[in-house]
């Protein structure tokens, strides 16, 4: 903070002075020297959060956001020897639904929710589906509050972005930003994630599982992961909340999410990588492994095939394959073209439903980068 000393004073400030220390001992009213009329003070309302002040129309937008949905966000803890909510979670119908990521309770033992108002109670899995790090729990705590969901297929570049969430355990903690861009993909082999929304907002470590909101306090998305630079800050991606919310019809109408499986995990080819190990083409995805017993095992796939085509569609990289899965169900097929020692090959395969020893392996980010 700068000081200015004694010699640096001049009549205005004496007079600015007087007039401060007069208001101050008064302590009756402000006064607006541009428009010469009196502000009297607003009355605090009571509420906790502090006295009532004027605030500019985007600063009240994220009151109202953090007031209105804040009670709505959970943390969420796995096992039992953690002390602080390790993600969060969304309360998205009344009746105790709760959205959060699949990779914050995937796998765990036990999930305890830690709702508002600080009372904890257990939650049961009701199934998540990794391709799109999404899940659902269940929690019998009486009449909660919900959030209410937007439209992520309405956003636009720019448009103001508010987090909310647990980063660190700090419960709660409310972050401003903007949708950075639409339509983002991070690389991860079989885990990859397309069709992010990019933030600035901060996103951190047990964020993950929060919602990202626009400013009329709709949630838009499920803040999913970020990417730190080495000289700080990041950048936040979460899953749209319309893709998510395909997940929460599939646990209403069905109790569960069915989530098809081909069972492989992938790599992009790039031209880096097709030179390193003198690949016949330098794009779309070689498989890395091929699970037992799967559909992509009963059909022949193996590793180091090449996939180039899935249903007569030309498969660049991970996102162009994930677009395409994403939009399929159990007992679909896919059609796929594949590059095997140089030589070009068609297989069908029909999808079955992801087995729960694939699905609940250990609790893990669902990409190589860190997650939120």
């Amino acid at each position: 903070m700068n000081y200015i000393g004694s010699s640096g004073r001049t009549a205005t400030g004496v007079v600015i002075m007087v007039m401060f220390l007069t208001g101050f001992l008064l302590g009756t009213a402000t006064i607006d020297v541009r428009t010469q009329t009196t502000v009297r003070p607003s009355t605090p309302a009571g509420t906790g959060a502090g006295p009532a002040v004027l605030l500019l129309e985007n600063e009240r937008a994220v009151v109202e956001i953090a007031r209105n949905v804040g009670p709505a966000v959970v943390g969420i803890k796995t096992g039992d020897n953690s002390d602080s909510p390790e993600g969060s979670g969304l309360v998205v119908r009344t009746d105790g639904y709760i959205l959060t990521n699949n990779h914050v309770v995937q796998g765990a033992k036990s999930i305890t929710v830690t709702l508002a108002s600080g009372r904890e109670v257990p939650a049961k899995y009701l199934g998540g589906d990794p391709r799109v790090d999404v899940a659902i729990l269940k929690v019998d705590a009486g009449k909660l509050q919900a959030a209410p969901l937007g439209d992520s297929d309405m956003l636009q570049v720019g448009q103001i972005a508010v987090a909310i969430g647990n980063p660190y355990g700090f419960e709660r903690t409310v972050t401003v930003g903007v949708i950075s861009a639409l339509g983002r993909s991070i690389p991860g082999g079989g885990a990859a994630l397309t069709n992010l929304i990019q933030t600035d907002a901060e996103i951190n470590p047990g964020n993950s599982g929060g919602p990202l909101l626009n400013a009329q306090g709709k949630v838009i998305g499920i803040n999913t992961a970020l990417i730190t630079g080495e000289g700080g800050g990041g950048l936040g991606f979460a899953v749209p909340i319309n893709t998510a919310q395909d997940v929460i019809e599939d646990v209403l109408t069905k109790g569960r999410v069915a989530v098809p499986w081909l069972g492989i995990s992938y790599a992009d080819v790039d031209p880096e990588l097709a030179t390193a190990f003198a690949l016949s083409v330098n794009q779309g995805i070689i498989i890395a492994d091929v699970a037992d017993n799967s559909p992509a095992s009963k059909v022949g796939l193996k590793r180091g095939d090449i996939i180039i085509l899935a249903d007569g569609k030309n498969i660049n990289d991970s996102a162009d394959f994930q677009k395409l899965f994403r939009a399929k169900q159990v007992g679909d097929t896919m059609n796929l073209g594949i590059v095997r020692d140089g030589k070009r090959e068609t297989v069908t395969i029909k999808l079955i439903e992801m087995p729960e020893s694939s699905r609940n392996g250990p609790t893990e980010c669902p990409t190589n980068l860190p997650c939120g």
